[in-house]
């Protein structure tokens, strides 16, 4: 069972999870009335539902130096500053260019809080629970996305405002984010890394973390991986020979999670249940289908992944991936469009997803790497994971078009044979099992 103040400081932490989530998703209810009210043409238009994307991947790369340099806390207090600021300044611009800073600076919110969030649950959660509460963070994007969506549908028809209100409500959540971190403790493996002065600190609050728990032993072993040097004496770098497993693992699982399709999914799915003969309603009610399916399995996954195991999940999920998007591209090969198969299959497909990539990814990689390069080693997870969706989400609709809909997801299905493999022959298992001896298993293995 996890202690009371472990929890709720994995809540506060993975409240930044409901706001990257609700950012990412926010936009859909409002950009059509943007474009109307600038008069923006194609391009501009592009840039304005894209910009939030090219922040994520700028926070994404450069969001493990402020949680290397100012710790773990200050860097969320950060993030919640820059929700706020976005939220705020979104809802009152005044014109188009001073909309894309804030919207931009929202995006650097999303992109650090993907490295910083599940970094920060991973460090202070005991060994026996840390999947669950890593995933709350993947739990609380989900259920952003989701309520970005009903917030936009009760906002709707507000009058000519109504896009203002929809994304200057974010100020709420942002503002709950901003007081509540300051309640939690700085992370005790940055303390014991970066402020000597602070072992006390650390002590106590792993002592909290790990009820029962011999913590002068876990304080040694923190200490004793954060004197690794290298064959010249000096501290090794996060590309240096002897951590190529866990880059390995991180890049390949980043990478994998995208040419799934499933942010092509995501943000088209309106327009792949049109291409397949559902009406524009319909299209647009099975895209809210798709939200709550995905906050259901991953719930299901954030409870069962201490359970089964990361491996486990990503075996199960990957055969499934297989199946349903072998079953969506052969309705296309045959146009077996009688209007209920895909959607069907599509469901599926997302129940697979957010049962496996989509609970595991931020656990796995905030797990692999070395106390002393994770925060670098997040963000190189992250940034690989933010600069593939960037390229799948701005290339299905070419793609798509030029290969036609059964092609696109012939390779999507070829994509999950090979993470099928990925995960039979290279991912380790790491349940159960603290930070400290994973790094002994997959670092010197």
């Amino acid at each position: 069972m996890v202690g009371k103040k472990v929890f709720f400081w994995s809540i506060v932490v993975a409240l930044g999870g409901f706001l990257f989530g609700f950012d990412t998703a926010v936009i859909s209810g409002a950009e059509k009335a943007i474009q109307q009210l600038w008069n923006l043409n194609v391009f501009e238009h592009g840039l304005t539902v894209a910009i939030a994307l090219v922040g994520t991947v700028l926070g994404s790369l450069t969001g493990g130096i402020p949680s290397d340099k100012f710790g773990r806390k200050n860097t969320l207090f950060g993030i919640a500053v820059l929700y706020l600021l976005a939220s705020v300044g979104t809802a009152l611009a005044p014109d188009w260019y001073t909309f894309l800073i804030f919207r931009f600076l929202g995006g650097i919110g999303v992109g650090v809080s993907s490295v910083t969030a599940p970094l920060y649950i991973s460090e202070i959660a005991p060994a026996k629970s840390r999947g669950k509460l890593v995933a709350l963070f993947q739990f609380n994007i989900v259920f952003g996305i989701l309520m970005a969506y009903v917030s936009n549908y009760a906002f709707a028809g507000l009058g000519e405002h109504d896009w203002r209100w929809m994304l200057g409500i974010q100020a709420v959540p942002s503002i709950i984010f901003l007081v509540t971190v300051l309640m939690v403790p700085e992370s005790p493996r940055w303390l014991l890394l970066k402020r000597a002065d602070k072992v006390e600190e650390a002590k106590r609050t792993l002592q909290i973390a790990n009820p029962g728990a011999n913590v002068n032993q876990i304080v040694a072993d923190i200490l004793i991986s954060a004197q690794e040097r290298d064959d010249h004496g000096n501290k090794p770098a996060l590309f240096s020979k002897k951590y190529s497993l866990p880059i390995t693992l991180a890049v390949l699982f980043a990478f994998f999670n995208q040419v799934s399709g499933i942010n092509a999914i995501i943000y088209y799915a309106p327009r792949i249940f049109e291409m397949v003969g559902l009406g524009q309603e319909s299209a647009l009610l099975s895209s809210a289908g798709i939200g709550l399916v995905n906050f259901l399995f991953t719930l299901l996954a954030m409870n069962v992944i201490d359970r089964f195991g990361r491996r486990s999940l990503m075996l199960i999920g990957s055969v499934g991936l297989i199946l349903t998007l072998a079953l969506v591209a052969k309705a296309f090969y045959l146009e077996e469009f009688n209007g209920i198969a895909v959607p069907i299959y599509l469901f599926v497909y997302i129940a697979f997803f957010a049962f496996s990539q989509g609970a595991v990814i931020w656990v796995f990689i905030s797990e692999i790497f070395p106390n002393q390069v994770r925060a670098s080693g997040q963000a190189l997870g992250s940034f690989t994971h933010w600069i593939m969706a960037a390229i799948i989400a701005f290339s299905f609709p070419y793609i798509s078009e030029t290969l036609g809909g059964g092609n696109t997801f012939l390779i999507f299905t070829g994509m999950m044979v090979l993470q099928l493999l990925f995960v039979w022959r290279l991912m380790p298992e790491t349940k159960g099992t603290s930070l400290e001896k994973i790094e002994k298993s997959v670092v010197f293995h």
